[in-house]
C-alpha cells in the first residue's frame, strides 16, 4: 500500500503517518523502486494501534512504550497495566478538575443577573473582587 491507501485503511492522515515516521514512533516503512513508502500488514496494524491509543488519550511517550511492549511477545502484562493505570489516574484527576471548574462556572452564571446592570459575579470572581483601576470605561 502507498501512504494514501495506508491512511484510508487506518484512519490516520498521511501527514500524521509521516510525522510518526519522522519521530520514530513507527518503524520505517519499506520503499519502492521509486523511493515511495510501502505499507504492509505490520505497518497498518501499528498505525491502527497508534490511532486507538491516541483516541484513548495516551501521550506519544506512552504509545512508544506500549508499542514496544506490544512488539515484545515476552512482555509482562503488569507493565502494560501499570501504564494504563497511571493514564487512568491522570484522566480521573483531569475529569475531577474539569468537573470542579464546570460546577464553579455554573454557580457563577446562576448568580449573574445577566441584565443591563454592571454588577457581575463572574467578573468579580475572575478579578478576586477587584474593580479595574482608573475611570469607568464606557
Amino acid at each position: 500500500m502507498n501512504i494514501g491507501q495506508a491512511a484510508a485503511a487506518t484512519g490516520v492522515t498521511a501527514k500524521m503517518i509521516r510525522y510518526y515516521d519522522e519521530i520514530g514512533l513507527v518503524r520505517p516503512a519499506g520503499r519502492s523502486e521509486g523511493n515511495y513508502r510501502e505499507y504492509g500488514t505490520r505497518e497498518i496494524n501499528e498505525l491502527r494501534f497508534i490511532k486507538r491509543a491516541r483516541g484513548l488519550g495516551f501521550s506519544i511517550a506512552e504509545i512508544t512504550h506500549l508499542l514496544s511492549l506490544w512488539r515484545d511477545r515476552n512482555r509482562p502484562s503488569r507493565e502494560v497495566k501499570a501504564i494504563a493505570d497511571r493514564h487512568l489516574a491522570d484522566l480521573d484527576a483531569r475529569i475531577a478538575e474539569m468537573t470542579a471548574m464546570a460546577d464553579t462556572l455554573r454557580e457563577l452564571s446562576r448568580c449573574c443577573a445577566g441584565d443591563d446592570r454592571p454588577d457581575c459575579p463572574i467578573l468579580a470572581d475572575l478579578t478576586g473582587g477587584k474593580e479595574p483601576a482608573g475611570p469607568a470605561v464606557r
